[in-house]
């Protein structure tokens, strides 16, 4: 499966915006994709997944309440909605997609998107 996020940008403190993980080449209502992201120096973290089997989805405490992943498997596109952003949520994100269901580690995901870059100024 091939995937193209979309959607960062620069956006202000307590802004919103939603990323766009789309998908070609594969059934995607059979992946489980998950939203990363990375700072420079640190490791790229787990922001939200969202599980094939149920649709279920995890979010990361440091955006729960804040961020929402979604799936739309007729667009074969997950989104992630972020509202009040803060200046820690500046990293660029990327999403992946994996067989398996939802796991917290990058390792378990088999295909990546290229990064998308998200700047919130304070």
């Amino acid at each position: 499966v091939q995937l193209q996020a979309s959607g960062g940008g620069l956006v202000q403190a307590g802004g919103s915006l939603r990323l766009s993980c789309a998908a070609s080449g594969s059934t995607f209502s059979r992946y489980t994709i998950s939203w990363f992201r990375q700072v420079p120096g640190k490791e790229r973290e787990f922001v939200a997944g969202i599980s094939w089997r149920d649709g279920s989805t995890f979010h990361a405490d440091s955006v729960k309440g804040r961020f929402t992943i979604s799936r739309d498997n007729a667009r074969n596109t997950v989104y992630l909605q972020m509202n009040s952003l803060k200046p820690e949520d500046t990293a660029v994100y990327y999403c992946a997609a994996s067989q398996s269901s939802v796991r917290y580690f990058p390792n378990y995901y088999d295909y990546w998107g290229q990064e998308t870059q998200v700047t919130v100024s304070s």
